[in-house]
């Protein structure tokens, strides 16, 4: 009845455990296991007192005197009878190969598992604690210290005998030791001591803080962190000592090595073990409760915390209650926290139970994150580490993720993570194309589906665009856009979308994305006619792309309608593929898109339509005065009495003057100006362009009796006409407006001129005095004449093969040279010589001489 009772109570606070750890959002550190297969056989029938962990292997003691050799799975590997009463304690040297054991009845053992050499002895008192040297292995190391009411280290002499001596007593029973490197520290009744091996000196003595508490009852914890770092941990306090050594100005009588306790801090239970975990400890507690119903304590489960020491408190990093078999009747001494430094791996041991933690792993944290759904972070966590996972998969955690999103209803987020975590897989996307289907979303998943690599069967992207077609024009046209045409059947697409228009047939979604499916089907004919029927921009370019001008030679109007300038561009630069001819008269009967293209084409081109620019004269004057007579100066093709006789019968002046004027009847121009005009500037103006004499003369006569315009001319005339004969002619007494201002101009413009004659003189003596004095120059220079040069009339050398010979030769200044006898001899009239090349009418550089005689 009690056992059941146990068991219904453990199962009560197991489930209690759980739910306090899903309210949690903080992930624990660490996970846990029992240890099981041969220790749960022995622990049926026995109860554990002790164990200690070796890389390799587990030794564990137990309460009826056994000690047995376990691997890291819990199997028995071998089994020690030792005593017939409680282990108190396992020791092992690092190497793993020699064991010590100690009992309750005083027995003492020392062995190596692999070799015979062993130690036996029983004393007459309980031996609590055993430690053999860290490297028992070596024969100078062959020490081991046990504890009772005294703390005794046999050493193995030269003789393989073994000597004891007393390191400590007096202060109670020894019950904790920890042996690394050359150092031994040991706890009894009164505090911690810790014993240099090397020197043989005991370096410090660590009291203890709750006298209170029963040694026996709260046993010390002692752990070396390293070869200098003791942590020691008694009642609910924490103490970490760091072994310094001493300055050898300080040493005098002291031992060389001293101890400075650097952080000191209390917990909230009281610790049962002490294990280092990189900078921060792992702390087993033994935790009492008080019932509220019966207000009595009660042993709860033990808590293994992760803390981090600071110098005087600590942080609590994580923290974990165990439900450890049989923990309601356990104390503070039957719990053991034993760890393995390789492995990272803690042994939490009872008497009934042994359970490991060991930190989590990647998988393990994947593992807490999908519990927790949190399904992002856990796909990032698989990503990063995807070389350490062996429990997970990327994909199926992507495939929950989508599914953990679909139930949410977050449909759009789902089918966007459907590209990344599918990837290539075709079957997968076909398969999560088909449920979101079922529920209605292909709309969601639409936008992220493959179009290229890989690519699904094109039902799935047919089932995609009936779903849009159905209730969405302007999406189906988009994926009508952006989807190759290639990924599904055109034709089924094409008939579902005439059947469509069938209800709907103005609709210009649809007409418009029929067009682009005919395009991709390249029935390009039925493509053009509904971009033209519903004017849109690409139907140039579907032109251009396609090459479809055979097809518009009877659509030019409809294309000069949609946009005149495109459609010019394009039939201009395709002349070619649609002749002008063609063009002209397809636009009989609309002369202002004639007009248009007409005109585009002599801007381009004054000669090409040459043969219509009779015809453009009638269509500018109707449609496009101002550039009429652009159009009559630039055309060297129109005829000019056809044209003179539109713009007269029109009434348009300047281009009937511009013609009169080009036609040689300049008078009757000029008139027209003044006549119709009544404009003296441009009278002036055309008078100046035309620079005749006679005109100049009916001008003024045409203004002499008009004030106005004789003010104008006064302003204008003087560089063209005598000022004078114009003042002559004005009747005295005229009022003619700023008359004063007109003859100052006059004056002025007179004296400009005179400064301007006066200085082109200068400039001109003073150039000419500079070209003389540089042509001087030059004639002055002598002329290198050697064998080289030839005369230029009788072709042989110029200097005589025999020096000695007398010679005669003429150099003239442009460098031509001639012997004297092959010059003719100059005559009475002109005695002057002159070379025959260059200067035949007696001047230029040839008519200068250098006469040269030997």
């Amino acid at each position: 009845m009690a056992e059941a009772e146990e068991q219904e109570t453990g199962s009560l606070e197991e489930s209690t455990d759980e739910s306090e750890e899903e309210e949690s959002e903080e992930e624990p550190k660490l996970k846990y296991e029992r240890l099981s297969n041969g220790v749960t056989e022995i622990l049926q029938k026995d109860a554990a007192s002790c164990m200690t962990v070796h890389d390799k292997f587990l030794a564990l003691g137990t309460h009826y005197g056994k000690v047995y050799l376990l691997d890291v799975q819990g199997n028995i590997t071998q089994k020690f009878d030792v005593s017939p009463v409680k282990i108190n304690q396992v020791s092992l040297d690092e190497s793993g190969e020699h064991m010590g054991v100690c009992a309750e009845d005083g027995k003492v053992q020392v062995f190596g598992l692999y070799s015979g050499e062993e130690f036996h002895e029983t004393f007459d008192c309980p031996i609590k604690i055993i430690a053999v040297h860290p490297h028992f292995v070596r024969s100078s190391c062959k020490q081991f210290v046990t504890g009772g009411k005294k703390l005794l280290l046999f050493e193995r002499s030269w003789m393989s005998r073994w000597k004891s001596s007393v390191l400590h007593e007096g202060e109670g029973n020894i019950r904790s030791v920890k042996w690394r490197g050359h150092l031994i520290a040991w706890a009894n009744n009164m505090g911690v001591k810790i014993f240099d091996i090397t020197s043989k000196q005991r370096i410090t003595n660590v009291p203890r803080d709750d006298i209170s508490l029963r040694p026996d009852m709260y046993p010390c914890s002692l752990c070396w962190k390293d070869n200098v770092t003791l942590i020691i941990g008694w009642g609910t306090s924490v103490k970490i000592c760091s072994v310094k050594e001493r300055h050898a100005s300080e040493m005098r009588d002291l031992p060389s090595r001293y101890v400075e306790i650097v952080s000191q801090f209390e917990t909230e239970f009281y610790i049962s073990g002490l294990a280092p975990l990189c900078d921060q400890l792992v702390v087993l507690s033994y935790v009492k409760e008080v019932s509220e119903k019966t207000e009595r304590e009660y042993c709860a489960r033990p808590r293994l915390d992760i803390i981090q020491p600071l110098s005087e408190t600590c942080e609590e990093i994580s923290s974990d209650a165990l439900t450890v078999r049989g923990f309601q009747e356990n104390e503070c001494r039957d719990y053991h926290l034993e760890y393995s430094e390789g492995e990272s791996l803690f042994y939490i041991v009872s008497p009934r139970d042994v359970v490991v933690a060991k930190e989590r792993d990647q998988d393990d944290h994947i593992d807490w994150l999908l519990e927790k759904k949190k399904y992002e972070e856990a796909l990032m966590a698989a990503e990063i580490s995807q070389k350490n996972i062996k429990r997970h998969k990327i994909l199926d955690i992507g495939l929950a993720y989508i599914n953990h999103l679909v139930a949410r209803g977050e449909y759009d987020i789902a089918a966007r993570k459907c590209q990344k975590i599918l990837g290539k897989n075709a079957a997968l996307w076909e398969y999560e194309v088909y449920k979101f289907k079922e529920i209605g979303q292909l709309k969601a998943i639409s936008p992220y589906l493959p179009r290229g690599d890989p690519v699904l069967k094109p039902l799935i992207y047919e089932m995609i665009l009936h779903e849009f077609l159905e209730s969405d024009y302007e999406g189906f046209a988009t994926l009508i856009r952006e989807w190759p045409g290639d990924l599904y059947n055109n034709s089924v697409i094409v008939q579902a979308v005439r059947d469509h228009l069938k209800k709907d047939s103005q609709n210009r979604t649809l007409l418009k994305t029929l067009a682009e499916l005919y395009t991709y089907d390249k029935n390009y004919g039925n493509a053009l006619e509904i971009y033209l029927t519903l004017r849109h921009k690409d139907v140039f370019q579907l032109i251009h792309k396609h090459n479809l001008f055979s097809s518009i030679k009877d659509k030019i109007v409809l294309l000069m309608d949609f946009d005149s300038e495109k459609a010019v561009d394009m039939l201009l630069d395709n002349e070619d593929k649609i002749s002008i001819k063609k063009v002209v008269e397809e636009l009989e009967d609309r002369p202002e898109l004639q007009h248009v293209y007409l005109h585009k084409l002599f801007k381009r081109d004054h000669h090409k339509g040459q043969r219509y620019h009779e015809k453009q004269i009638s269509l500018y004057a109707e449609f496009d005065r101002p550039n009429l007579l652009p159009f009559l100066r630039d055309s060297i093709h129109c005829p000019l009495e056809k044209a003179l006789e539109i713009c007269q019968q029109r009434n348009f002046v300047e281009e009937t003057v511009y013609l009169l004027s080009r036609m040689g009847n300049s008078r009757s121009a000029l008139k027209m100006i003044m006549e119709e005009l009544h404009d003296v500037d441009k009278a002036i103006e055309f008078a100046k362009e035309q620079d005749d004499a006679e005109l100049w003369e009916d001008l003024i006569l045409y203004s002499i009796d008009k004030p106005p315009f004789i003010t104008g001319l006064l302003n204008n005339i003087g560089t063209h006409v005598d000022p004078i004969l114009l003042i002559h002619r004005i009747k005295e007494g005229m009022e003619i407006p700023n008359l004063r201002d007109s003859l100052v101009k006059i004056l002025q413009d007179y004296n400009l001129q005179i400064l301007l004659r006066e200085g082109c003189k200068k400039i001109l003596v003073a150039d000419s005095l500079s070209l003389l004095k540089k042509m001087h120059r030059t004639q002055m220079k002598g002329i290198l004449v050697d064998e080289e040069n030839i005369c230029e009339s009788c072709l042989s050398p110029i200097l005589p093969s025999d020096a000695a010979k007398p010679f005669s030769m003429v150099v003239f200044h442009c460098r031509h040279m001639f012997h004297k006898e092959c010059l003719p001899v100059p005559s009475m009239t002109s005695p002057a010589q002159f070379c025959n090349i260059c200067s035949a009418k007696h001047r230029g550089p040839g008519s200068a001489i250098l006469e040269m005689k030997k």
